[in-house]
């Protein structure tokens, strides 16, 4: 079973706690929110790595790769 727990960090006594927390072998803390949705975050991978990705010369060389 996991819990999600959402901590403001702005306090001195969060930190605090987030400190301890990070000690416990059972915890894993994810402090970083992504930017997008995890769909979204792989298909920025991947058209950043040329995956899913068609070239052409010219519009209409693009439009003929398209309807194939």
């Amino acid at each position: 079973m996991e819990i999600t727990i959402k901590i403001d960090n702005r306090k001195k006594e969060a930190k605090a706690l987030i400190e301890y927390l990070k000690n416990l072998s059972f915890v894993e803390i994810d402090s970083e929110k992504p930017r997008y949705n995890k769909d979204t975050e792989k298909a920025i991978a991947d058209a950043l790595n040329g995956i899913g990705i068609s070239k052409a010369k010219s519009v209409k060389d693009l439009f003929k790769k398209l309807e194939e």
